[in-house]
């Protein structure tokens, strides 16, 4: 399959009337902020997209995104490459809808005064979230991954009873 540029920004409510799908990447210069974050990025950011109508009668826009970028190893300092990738779900908030009335997996975002989100930004935002914490190697690749030893066994956990095991007790009677 081809490789497209995808658009920077989507009416997403016009989107999701015509059940559009989207597959196609981002060049990494639009995505600055991922760049700081990261040592670097390599490629294109790969990117799919589906807008549509979910049971509830909500505009959705769910995907994927996935990058190549390099990392600093906070045990070693030693850069090493790695792939992130990140799923979401996301509905226009409505100024009649509610947070609590959406689905708990559905992120919200806010149309500009066109109805229009930007993309780009959308995605750079969920791979920055979809980094990892503590960016390290595997123990088997990591220079220092050798020195992560534990010593001795841990005793085994005591069988402890139940305290609510009375309240069945008088149940029964």
């Amino acid at each position: 399959m081809e490789k497209v540029k995808l658009p920077i920004k989507v009416d997403p409510v016009r989107c999701a009337n015509k059940r559009l799908d989207y597959q196609g990447v981002f060049a990494a210069e639009l995505m600055p902020r991922l760049a700081e974050s990261t040592q670097g990025i390599h490629g294109d950011i790969n990117v799919s997209l589906t807008f549509g109508i979910d049971a509830q009668g909500l505009r959705i826009m769910s995907g994927k995104a996935g990058v190549d970028v390099t990392l600093q190893c906070q045990r070693c300092n030693e850069m090493f490459d790695t792939t992130i990738e990140s799923e979401f779900t996301y509905t226009p908030l409505r100024e009649d809808a509610e947070a609590p009335e959406l689905p708990e997996e559905y992120e919200t975002f806010e149309a500009d005064e066109f109805g229009e989100i930007n993309l780009a930004q959308t995605i750079e935002d969920e791979l920055i979230l979809a980094l990892p914490l503590v960016p390290a190697h595997e123990n088997e690749g990591c220079a220092e991954g050798k020195f992560d030893l534990s010593y001795g066994e841990l005793p085994e956990a005591e069988e402890r009873s139940n305290p609510f095991a009375i309240l069945e007790e008088l149940k029964r009677k």
